[in-house]
């Protein structure tokens, strides 16, 4: 089956994959400043292992408008990491208040599990870390809107035209690629409302070179 190869576009403060291109990898400096999580250009990234937080925010619920403040002050009066404090501060810079809650690493690439305590639905996330600091959100814009138009995914899309992809995506393996580098795999549930039984799956793969530098993402399957 035919991989749809997506492009990379860097907004200022979220990462975006917003439309389709002809297939074939995008450049490095595309597929960097689309992972880049604002903050980490110039300087190391808070995204690693150091960064690790699993305190109490029950005080912080209820303050939508100050949650990213209280989360902050919260995380400080626990003496939290300042990699931790850091990686939480970009997440709320981004309107996302939340905390590094889990790390590990996978084919040298590494992964950061985000807890997002003040969502009232999908409190988890799944952020790909790569040998740069630049990050991938695993639950970013999966399927862009200009993709759907694509005959790999459009029969699924025709039989089951309210499907969304419903976040968060599973890990479902890992494979080698012809150049040292390697693919990590993620599988989206497709659903027509939150409650509602999957009606099928969406799976797409991240690349990453030799050097495990972020190099682009293809929706391999949907069905």
């Amino acid at each position: 089956m035919t991989a749809i190869r997506l492009p990379l576009t860097a907004l200022a403060l979220v990462l975006g994959v917003a439309a389709c291109q002809p297939a074939g990898a995008p450049t490095s400096a595309e597929a960097q400043a689309a992972a880049t999580v604002p903050g980490t250009a110039g300087g190391a990234s808070p995204f690693n292992e150091a960064a690790i937080w699993d305190g109490e925010v029950d005080a912080c619920r209820g303050q939508a408008p100050v949650a990213d403040d209280c989360l902050a002050r919260a995380m400080q009066a626990a003496k939290a990491s300042p990699q931790a404090i850091a990686a939480a501060h970009q997440l709320g810079a981004q309107g996302n208040p939340g905390y590094v809650s889990a790390w590990r690493e996978q084919d040298g690439v590494g992964i950061a599990t985000i807890e997002y305590p003040f969502r009232a639905n999908t409190n988890e996330s799944t952020l790909l870390v790569d040998s740069a600091g630049h990050t991938v959100d695993v639950d970013a814009d999966v399927l862009p809107e200009m993709s759907r138009a694509d005959a790999t995914v459009k029969p699924f899309l025709d039989a089951h035209p309210e499907a969304t992809p419903f976040a968060p995506a599973d890990s479902s393996g890992s494979e080698a690629r012809p150049d040292g580098g390697v693919r990590l795999i993620y599988s989206t549930p497709m659903r027509t409302c939150h409650a509602c039984a999957d009606v099928g799956k969406l799976r797409v793969a991240y690349d990453f070179d030799a050097q495990r530098r972020f190099s682009g993402k293809q929706i391999l399957e949907l069905r």
